[in-house]
């Protein structure tokens, strides 16, 4: 039985069964574990074969949770009708660098931490130019967040169990007995008190869900973590199918999809393409007011303008943080961002020192397999990405007048 029409590879289905079948799944409060590397599990010996998923991987919430980076492959069938599956709870072998910062949204519900902020961001740095001091005050910052971090961590879980322990002793006594006013106010104190952890603990995994919209108090940490978990799985890569045969193993696929993308994106032996500046006759030209557009000095409100502009809840570049951090924490580190602009309209920013980011693969159809069949995305630095902003945001004053 298949759970929806594209599982089939011809027209010849029959929801009524898909819906039975999808109903006793939700009804057992099931989840089906993304099949990574094959569409269908299953095919006919006819001339013209039916393909279809008839194999899959279910798992109770609860599992998911135990094992949040599982997953599921499809290897070779050999002579069998149905494809064999590989279940990788994920646990031994995991991918990623552990050491990778990432500043969580739910810091800023916590009293004080703008002060703590600004505290350590006004702590001295060396750095013998605008951009070089920049960089040494991240750094800093994101040392220090990640100590905190962990300490924060420890002492979350400790309160947490603190208060759950406190809410149940007073809610069994509460059965027997009438609760005294000194202890419903404990108990609706320490109910409010969990109630902060929890949406810390919520908008954490909002973040990493990529969730638009969320309802505040809305006790949904399990969904978003559940979704959050579904996407990292999604954006592994765990074989990758070239002309030559299979490429498997973390080492062997890095080292392929780089060269794959270097000899792509590398610049061109002989390069032949130039502006021939002499031509002004038929070329556009701005105004005197449109050039002073383009050639003024930047202003903070310029600036600021630009990282308002930019959207929230996105994924930050290497050095782990997001916009949302410039736009609350603007009065704390206006005063080290604004020297760069400085440096960019004198001409001294050398800006490749912001310029670089992480590449990360998205799958262009479900069932990608090829490295042609994947869609490159790089993430920069925030930095970087408000001088472009700000860029933009002045040719679009002008482009009227030169685009045609």
């Amino acid at each position: 039985i298949i759970r929806r029409r594209e599982e089939k590879n011809n027209d010849n289905f029959d929801g009524r069964w898909s819906f039975m079948f999808n109903t006793i799944i939700e009804s057992l409060d099931l989840r089906e574990i993304e099949l990574s590397g094959r569409k269908f599990t299953w095919a006919n010996s006819l001339p013209n074969p039916t393909y279809e998923k008839l194999d899959r991987v279910l798992a109770s919430v609860e599992w998911e949770q135990k094992f949040p980076l599982v997953t599921v492959q499809a290897l070779s069938r050999g002579f069998s009708d149905h494809t064999p599956l590989f279940v990788d709870s994920g646990e031994p072998n995991h991918v990623g660098n552990k050491n990778t910062f990432s500043f969580e949204m739910a810091w800023f519900e916590r009293e004080g931490f703008l002060d703590l902020i600004a505290r350590e961001w006004a702590k001295g740095v060396g750095g013998r130019t605008a951009v070089e001091h920049w960089q040494n005050k991240i750094r800093s910052l994101r040392s220090f967040l990640r100590g905190w971090a962990k300490h924060l961590s420890g002492v979350y879980k400790i309160e947490k169990d603190r208060l759950l322990s406190l809410i149940q002793n007073l809610d069994v006594k509460a059965e027997s007995t009438i609760l005294m006013p000194a202890e419903l106010q404990v108990k609706t104190e320490a109910e409010k008190r969990l109630k902060e952890l929890l949406r810390e603990e919520e908008l954490k995994w909002v973040l990493r869900a990529k969730v638009r919209k969320v309802v505040q108090g809305d006790a949904n940490t399990q969904f978003f973590h559940l979704i959050a978990n579904g996407k990292h799985r999604k954006k592994r890569i765990f074989q990758l199918e070239q002309d030559e045969g299979t490429i498997v193993g973390q080492d062997n696929l890095k080292t392929y999809i780089t060269e794959y993308y270097r000899q792509l994106f590398g610049p061109p032996e002989d390069n032949c393409v130039s502006l021939d500046e002499s031509r002004t006759e038929d070329v556009p030209q701005l105004s005197a007011a449109e050039n002073d557009i383009l050639v003024a000095p930047f202003s903070e409100k310029e600036v600021f303008d630009a990282i308002a502009q930019l959207k929230n809840n996105k994924a930050p570049g290497p050095d782990g943080f997001p916009v949302e951090f410039y736009k609350k924490c603007w009065h704390i580190i206006k005063g080290d961002l604004l020297p760069m602009f400085h440096d960019l309209f004198s001409g001294q920013l050398q800006l490749f020192h912001l310029n670089f980011g992480t590449i990360t693969l998205l799958p262009k159809k479900t069932d990608a397999v090829r490295i042609e069949q994947f869609r490159p995305i790089c993430l920069l630095n925030v930095s970087f990405k408000i001088f472009t902003k700000v860029g933009t945001n002045r040719l679009t004053q002008i482009a009227h007048s030169v685009v045609q």
